[in-house]
C-alpha cells in the first residue's frame, strides 16, 4: 500500500496526521543564524503578544513539548499534594496519561466525575467541590480539569463554561482547561477565546497545537500570571525548558499567523460533519452522539469493521463497546477520502 493510501486512510487520531507546511518553513526560517536560548528568543517573545491579542489580555507562555507536560505542570501549579482534581471521567488527564498528573502533583487525587457526551455534570460537580472540605482524613477539592473539546467530540457551550466556572469558583477551586483540541472548540461555536477560557474563570489552559498541524509543540497559557514563577521552576525541572526553544515557538508562531491554527481546526470539523451526514444515510450505522469536532463515535455491523480493517483503513473500534468505532479528521483530512470511506462502508454493509 503506498503512503497515500495509507494517509488517505488514517482515522484513528489526528496525531497521525503530518504538520502543516508552515510548520517546516517556520523550523528552518529560524535555523538561520543564533538566537538567544531558553525562550528568551524574539520567536517566543512574539508568540506570547499574538495569544495576549487572541486572548484579550497581557497573558503569560510556557511552551512545553507535550500536552501531558501541559496538563501534568498546570495541575501541579494548581494542586497541594492532598488536593484533588476533579475532571469528567472520560477524560485525558484520568485515562491516557500514565499517572502524570499524580506524579507531577507529588500524590494528588484524581477524582473523575460523570455526565453525559464526556462533559462534567454540573450538579455533580457541585456535590464534589464541597466533599469533605476541611476533613483532615480526606483529600481537599482543589481545582477543576474539563477538556475542550471532549474526547467524544462534543463541546462545552459558552452557556455550560459558565455554569460550570460559577461552580468552581464560588468555593474557591482554580479552573484548569485541557485544550488538547481547543482550536476545533473556537471553531464550532460563536465565542471568543477569551470567553471560553478565562472570562469563563480559567486560570490555566493546555493550549493544544500538535493535533492540529504543529510538529512538537504545544504550550500552558497562563491567564493567572502569579503562577507563572512556579509554572517556570516546575517546567525546568520536568525536563521540559527547551535550550533552543525557537523552534518550538517558530511553529506556534506560524500556526497563529493569519489564523491558521483556526482554519486548520475549521477544516477538521468539517470533515467530520461530512462524515457524521453520509453516515446518516446508512440504516446499518448507528450513530453515537454528535460531531460537532472532529472526533465520530459509531456504532458498526461486525462485517463492516474487519472489511475497513482488510481494506487499510486506521481507526479505533471495540475498545470502548463492542461494535463502537470512533474515526478521527483533521487538518490534513481530504474530503475524497471521507468519500472513499464512506463508499466502503455502504458496500461492506450491503
Amino acid at each position: 500500500m503506498s503512503n497515500d493510501t495509507t494517509a488517505a486512510r488514517a482515522f484513528s487520531s489526528d496525531n497521525a496526521a503530518g504538520a502543516s507546511p508552515e510548520m517546516v518553513e517556520a523550523v528552518v526560517r529560524a535555523a538561520a543564524g543564533p538566537a538567544s536560548p531558553y525562550g528568551s528568543d524574539s520567536i517566543t517573545a512574539g508568540v506570547r503578544g499574538r495569544l495576549s491579542e487572541i486572548f484579550e489580555r497581557d497573558v503569560d507562555l510556557l511552551i512545553v513539548s507535550t500536552g501531558s507536560a501541559a496538563n501534568a505542570l498546570s495541575l501541579a501549579a494548581l494542586t497541594p499534594p492532598w488536593g484533588s482534581v476533579l475532571c469528567h471521567r472520560d477524560s485525558h488527564i484520568n485515562n491516557d496519561e500514565c499517572g502524570a498528573p499524580e506524579f507531577y502533583t507529588a500524590g494528588a487525587k484524581v477524582v473523575p466525575l460523570g455526565g453525559d457526551d464526556a462533559k462534567i455534570d454540573a450538579d455533580e460537580l457541585r456535590a464534589a467541590v464541597r466533599n469533605k472540605t476541611g476533613d483532615v482524613h480526606s483529600v481537599q477539592p482543589s481545582v477543576v480539569s474539563l477538556t475542550q473539546a471532549t474526547e467524544t467530540g462534543s463541546v462545552y457551550s459558552l452557556d455550560e463554561l459558565r455554569t460550570l466556572g460559577s461552580v468552581i469558583k464560588e468555593p474557591g477551586l482554580r479552573f484548569h482547561m485541557d485544550g488538547a483540541r481547543f482550536a476545533g472548540a473556537v471553531a464550532a461555536l460563536d465565542a471568543t477565546p477569551a470567553e471560553l477560557t478565562w472570562r469563563a474563570g480559567v486560570d490555566l489552559l493546555s493550549f493544544g497545537a500538535t493535533k492540529n498541524g504543529t510538529m512538537t509543540a504545544e504550550a500552558i497559557v497562563v491567564f493567572d500570571r502569579s503562577l507563572t514563577p512556579e509554572l517556570g521552576f516546575r517546567a525546568k525541572r520536568a525536563g521540559q525548558l527547551a535550550s533552543k526553544m525557537r523552534f518550538h515557538a517558530a511553529q506556534l508562531d506560524a500556526y497563529l499567523t493569519d489564523d491558521l491554527w483556526l482554519r486548520n481546526a475549521t477544516h477538521a470539523n468539517a470533515m467530520a460533519a461530512r462524515l457524521q451526514d453520509g453516515l446518516k444515510a446508512i440504516p446499518e450505522v448507528d450513530l453515537l452522539g454528535a460531531a460537532e469536532a472532529n472526533i465520530l463515535f459509531c456504532r458498526l455491523p461486525q462485517e463492516v469493521t474487519q472489511g475497513l480493517l482488510s481494506d487499510g483503513y486506521a481507526f479505533y473500534h471495540d475498545r470502548w463497546a463492542p461494535g463502537v468505532a470512533r474515526f478521527v479528521t483533521s487538518f490534513a483530512t481530504d474530503p475524497r477520502a471521507i468519500d472513499d470511506l464512506l463508499r466502503d462502508i455502504r458496500r461492506h454493509a450491503a
